[in-house]
């Protein structure tokens, strides 16, 4: 079987566009639908700095790939930045790993941690909650978040650059709706907010199997140990079902995917996306104490 648009032997089946594609055609598809984003929600503007988070998974080194590649036809640069949580004996490979890469395609990296910015490590922080509701990943994220404006902001970046895919977007709308927390869908759209560094995601329009496959197809390298604390929330249940749907129904994540931006879009309308100042930090956020200083302030925790 020869690709859809040059001789070469198939080695991907797009099963919901029909497309038969060879390796170099594949690859050369994920760079283009990545631009494509990127130019449609206006996430990368002429002289922008972009900080990408990598943390070592096949996600963000995928996207680290793809932006550099990029890049060298724009007139932007590429700062990684990788977050050590301080989870034993987990993140000291990714950190390797990344440090390699970004040696072998001559991105600048730096680490930022959580001991170093907020004077405590993630299991450290589990032991101080008293809201045993608040998941491990739900305070990871929350403290990762901030120590990603900290690092972009010391590396001098207009923009943060995160390796979420399609999948992960269908996973969070899900997560909201099952967990009632429906405002946030109002701001489930691809376009950076103007105020502040801006946070985008190139992938949100691209398969997580299409990124493990680039991934794979280019030689990167990536982390293989999992995450201690990855089964504790509701995600990977919600992603097994999704897949599952996929297999029997082909592209119905890419119909759920626009279905919830015409929903985001409908309730901004309604609504109106209202940016506040955190009282605490003084970054924006939709309340008067933003996510991050009010998970700090139960933990007691430094901010930075």
């Amino acid at each position: 079987m020869k690709c859809s648009y040059c001789n070469d032997a198939v080695v991907y089946s797009r099963r919901y566009s029909g497309e038969g594609l060879c390796a170099r055609c594949f690859s050369n598809s994920i760079v283009r639908k990545t631009a494509k984003t990127i130019s449609k929600y206006k996430m990368i503007r002429p002289h922008d700095r972009v900080a990408v988070a990598v943390s070592g998974g096949k996600d963000s080194l995928a996207l680290l790939h793809v932006l550099r590649q990029i890049s060298l036809n724009h007139s932007f640069s590429i700062h990684a930045i990788t977050i050590d949580e301080g989870i034993p004996g987990y993140r000291d490979e990714a950190l390797e790993i990344v440090r390699g890469f970004c040696k072998e395609m001559g991105v600048e990296h730096s680490v930022y941690s959580y001991q170093g910015l907020f004077g405590t490590t993630l299991e450290q922080s589990l032991e101080l909650r008293n809201d045993e509701s608040m998941s491990s990943c739900s305070i990871c994220g929350i403290l990762r978040r901030r120590a990603m404006d900290s690092g972009a902001k010391d590396v001098g970046a207009d923009v943060i650059a995160t390796g979420h895919n399609m999948d992960d977007f269908v996973q969070t709308f899900i997560i909201n709706l099952l967990s009632g927390d429906t405002g946030r869908i109002g701001w489930m759209d691809p376009e950076p907010a103007d105020k502040g560094t801006r946070r985008i995601k190139p992938f949100c329009e691209i398969y997580e199997n299409e990124i493990v496959f680039y991934a794979f197809t280019n030689g990167l390298p990536f982390q293989s140990e999992e995450c201690p604390h990855m089964n504790e929330g509701i995600r990977t249940e919600i992603r097994n079902f999704l897949n599952s749907l996929e297999k029997n129904h082909s592209g119905i994540k890419n119909n759920m995917y626009k279905s919830i931006l015409r929903v985001s879009a409908a309730m901004q309308d309604k609504a109106g996306k209202k940016w506040r100042l955190c009282s605490t930090c003084g970054q924006e956020c939709t309340g008067n104490v933003c996510a991050v200083c009010n998970t700090l302030l139960n933990l007691g925790m430094e901010r930075p």
